[in-house]
């Protein structure tokens, strides 16, 4: 097996061991709900003046499911729509109280994960972190520029 092939199976195998491991406490202390409305969740509460678009684009899904997505999240009372005075056209999001509970037992269990996996990282040198960081940057590009040849729009779904 080439090595391009092994760093391919070997980041999938990392991030599906990671899902599994994080899955049960995940779960347990956010029961009620998926993983998808959890994550959008933590978007909005990390970013200013989300909507939909926005949502859809950093997700890569389509506006129509991001919109299911904040349906549901709005039916929960994890958050709730806004417009600005300026713009009455734009709908905006942002995490009620009861979100924003959900939101801090996230970033909480999110700071255990981090404690659990600090052994890893403090082995690692900066000039490796930057080669990794370099790497995942590029691929990232790259698959970008794919998704555009394909032309597909995300913003127009």
């Amino acid at each position: 097996m080439n090595k391009e092939k092994q760093l391919i199976m070997g980041l999938r195998d990392l991030y599906n061991k990671m899902v599994f491991l994080n899955k049960f406490k995940m779960e347990d202390a956010l029961k009620g709900f998926k993983s998808s409305e959890v994550h959008c969740i933590e978007y909005i509460g990390k970013n200013a003046d989300p909507n939909v678009t926005k949502l859809a684009e950093y997700f890569y899904m389509t506006r129509s499911a991001m919109s299911k997505t904040a349906k549901k999240l709005i039916k929960k009372g994890i958050i709730e729509s806004y417009q600005k005075p300026d713009n009455q056209k734009e709908i905006y999001f942002r995490l009620t109280e009861k979100g924003k509970e959900i939101y801090n037992i996230h970033e909480e269990l999110h700071k255990e994960i981090q404690e659990r996996d600090k052994a890893v990282f403090e082995q690692i040198t900066e000039e490796q972190l930057d080669s990794m960081l370099s790497f995942i940057d590029n691929y990232s590009r790259h698959l970008d520029a794919e998704i555009k040849k394909l032309g597909i729009d995300i913003k127009s779904e």
